[in-house]
């Protein structure tokens, strides 16, 4: 059986040893390399033309965008699937429109990657932890909320709007992480971050901030 080849590009050794180890038990799947950056990463595709590149979006030296606008330049055929701590759809706009296949976000990897991999292999898209329909609908509805002017969010992502929207309806850690699909490590992860950027202690503190700013409805 002819293994399909797999370039792993994170500048994190932690996040390139876990994507391995939930690689390596596809018998079909053979990684080659892993690169720690993206000029590295440019460098591997070159030398060795992977199949699949699984590519991180911020990395150092040559960031995960620019490293696939020069990909793209250069006409290569690897296909690309992003991995990203948060999405940001002017980002994932950028990247399907410079060629990637697909985006995991990376809390996600162990239940997602192997499926957008499958997914990728069958000749379509992967985002938002399911299967791309029809991709030109999407890349308009990207185009269209990427261009609205959005509302004053304090610098919070998308993730932490949703847990805070959790909260604000009363629901535990354990809740949040069965609803959004993270461990309750990564919830109070979430959580620091959160009270840090709104200067708030207490979850009582967050839900009565978040109903004054109106940063529940989201």
């Amino acid at each position: 059986m002819k293994k399909i080849t797999v370039l792993i590009a994170d500048d994190h050794p932690v996040v390139r040893a876990g994507v391995r180890s939930i690689l390596q038990n596809q018998a079909d799947l053979q990684i080659i390399g892993e690169a720690g950056d993206g000029e590295e990463a440019l460098r591997m595709v070159a030398e060795s033309n992977p199949a699949l590149l699984l590519l991180d979006l911020s990395m150092p030296k040559l960031p995960g965008l620019e490293t696939l606008r020069e990909m793209t330049s250069r006409s290569v055929t690897t296909k690309t699937i992003l991995l990203t701590a948060e999405v940001d759809k002017q980002h994932i706009l950028e990247a399907l429109q410079l060629g990637a296949r697909g985006v995991v976000l990376k809390e996600s990897v162990l239940l997602d990657l192997v499926k957008c991999i499958r997914t990728i292999l069958e000749g379509k898209y992967w985002l938002d932890g399911k299967p791309v329909v029809n991709l030109v609908q999407l890349i308009k509805d990207l185009m269209t909320s990427a261009t609205q002017v959005p509302k004053n969010t304090f610098g919070l992502t998308p993730r932490e709007l949703e847990m805070i929207a959790l909260i604000v309806q009363g629901c535990a850690n354990k809740d949040i992480a069965s609803q959004s699909g993270i461990t309750e490590e990564t919830v109070k992860r979430h959580l620091k971050n959160i009270f840090d950027k709104l200067g708030v202690s207490s979850r009582l503190e967050l839900a009565m901030y978040a109903i004054n700013h109106k940063l529940a409805a989201n």
